[in-house]
């Protein structure tokens, strides 16, 4: 009788316990034995027992939860018997009935500076913010957080070029900006933290001629500056890119979002759990639990 074990976490970008029941499917690579666990309940640790061990313990897991999304991953019992696996499953944005944002008062110094400097249907500053509805305000967050944390060659950050927003949609801003941050992107692509891309895809700001755009070097949740002039003013639309990271990262068994406009819920999974950059706000799910923390407690 076979008798491994496996020691299954599932957690979710921040290394929290679910809190909802969880499925998991587990498939033998070549032998007929698929056993299943529906409704489990969440626990630190969920432990399951009767499987096959090393040179047999090869077995594909599918893990799913009601609010997220399913993830597959490889999982091989050893010899001695038992083996230990951490499952982290991205949240499924369709699942999301509600958002904990930090108040503006709670916002990085330079996100209040470019809210006050900007002006987008008669409202800016503290009222600005508040205006946004949910989407443009995850965007929001999710943008300058990493564009807080995206230096460039002159030690400064993208973000404290930004001079006002004129803009704001879920997956992107356009901002005037100072001719001085193409020059320093443009320089600081010589040492490797920008590449040049093309720019072909974007539409700029209405009186704007594209010039060009460059994105950041990492694999999954790059930052793209896509700059435009209408002399003498620059303009930028700054995005970030999602580049398949829930389907890589997570290793997403589906992702029903392929080739839509990127989510910004998604790109906050891709944030926290790759770059370790919490855009700090938290997801209220459809399980009617807040699973997550509020932002105000510090996640």
């Amino acid at each position: 009788m076979p008798d491994g074990i496996l020691n299954l976490s599932v957690v979710d970008v921040y290394g929290d316990k679910l809190v909802e029941p969880v499925d998991v499917f587990l498939r033998h690579q070549s032998l007929a034995d698929n056993p299943s666990f529906r409704g489990t309940k969440p626990a630190k640790v969920i432990r399951f027992q009767g499987l096959y061990r090393n040179p047999q313990g090869l077995y594909r897991s599918e893990i799913d939860a009601p609010s997220y999304l399913a993830v597959s991953q490889f999982i091989n019992i050893p010899s001695s018997g038992s083996a230990r696996l951490v499952a982290t499953l991205p949240v499924n944005k369709n699942r999301v009935v509600s958002v904990t944002f930090p108040a503006h008062s709670l916002l990085d110094p330079d996100a209040q500076r470019l809210l006050a400097a900007s002006t987008i249907d008669s409202l800016s500053g503290p009222a600005l913010y508040d205006g946004f509805d949910d989407l443009r305000k995850a965007g929001f967050l999710n943008l300058v957080t990493k564009a807080m944390n995206t230096r460039l060659l002159s030690d400064k950050p993208v973000l404290a070029y930004l001079q006002q927003i004129t803009e704001q949609r879920g997956d992107r801003l356009f901002a005037i900006v100072p001719a001085s941050l193409h020059a320093e992107v443009v320089h600081s692509a010589t040492g490797g933290l920008f590449h040049a891309v093309s720019e072909a895809l974007h539409e700029p700001s209405p009186g704007f001629t594209l010039v060009d755009s460059y994105k950041t070097p990492d694999h999954y949740g790059n930052l793209q500056l896509t700059f435009a002039r209408n002399l003498p003013e620059w303009s930028v639309d700054m995005d970030i890119d999602d580049a398949q990271g829930l389907e890589h990262i997570f290793q997403v068994v589906r992702n029903a979002a392929s080739g839509q406009p990127t989510h910004p819920y998604d790109i906050h999974e891709i944030l926290v759990e790759f770059q370790e950059l919490d855009p700090g706000y938290r997801f209220n799910l459809g399980s009617s639990t807040t699973v997550l923390k509020t932002a105000e407690a510090g996640g």
